[in-house]
């Protein structure tokens, strides 16, 4: 058994949630007067913390970037959260997984409370024996904080048993910073060259092949 505690990423790594989180910083900027050219300009928003990201790509202060997440959360939670798909072939990897007694945990910088409420939706919470994500105050968006705090709520200590699977170099950084092993995906919506420099310890590019390296005797 190669990996007996795996933590998933939601967003671009279990659905893909293009659609609702765009229409949602397209409803927070308008708010500001700023239009958006094309939508895919907005994708490098999924993944890392929202404030960060308007301050990043839009200069935004702390206070105004802050002040942006809360635009974004009231298109988000009326109609942005379902606004969104689970990728081909999760729920037939989780359920395989679970017969293969591992244990499966999601670790996202989302908003725990939307989390929960996005795999329900989906109905594959059931799958999950915790779901940590961040706090709607502000508190544990990093997320070597939220890795943390899902192995510390189900007591594991076994970290070379345990594995971080992400789209993003926020889930690898995130999982170095804890001393796990990382997995990167490329079918979400970071690219091969982000999680080789990031410093992924697999990279794969569909969801099947994720069994085949978890499982590895």
């Amino acid at each position: 058994m190669r990996y007996e505690y795996i933590l998933f990423d939601l967003d671009g790594t279990l659905t893909d949630p293009a659609l609702g989180i765009s229409n949602s910083i397209i409803y927070a900027l308008k708010k500001y007067g700023i239009e958006v050219g094309e939508r895919s300009e907005l994708f490098k928003f999924i993944g890392p913390p929202l404030a960060e990201s308007f301050e990043k790509y839009y200069g935004f202060s702390e206070e105004k970037a802050n002040q942006a997440v809360e635009y974004f959360r009231e298109y988000y939670r009326a109609q942005g959260i379902f606004e969104n798909v689970i990728y081909d072939g999760i729920e037939e990897l989780l359920k395989t997984l679970q017969e293969k007694h591992r244990q499966l945990l999601v670790a996202t910088t989302k908003p725990e409370v939307f989390a929960k409420q996005i795999l329900e939706h989906f109905a594959i919470a059931q799958y999950f024996s915790f779901i940590a994500g961040s706090n709607l105050d502000g508190t544990r968006v990093k997320k070597d904080e939220v890795i943390a705090y899902a192995l510390e709520s189900c007591k594991i200590t076994d970290l070379t048993k345990t594995i971080m699977i992400g789209d993003r170099e926020h889930d690898v950084l995130g999982a170095k910073k804890i001393g796990i092993a990382s997995l990167g995906v490329l079918f979400g919506y970071g690219d091969r060259a982000e999680h080789e420099k990031a410093g992924a310890d697999y990279i794969v590019e569909r969801v099947d092949e994720i069994e085949k390296i978890v499982c590895a005797e």
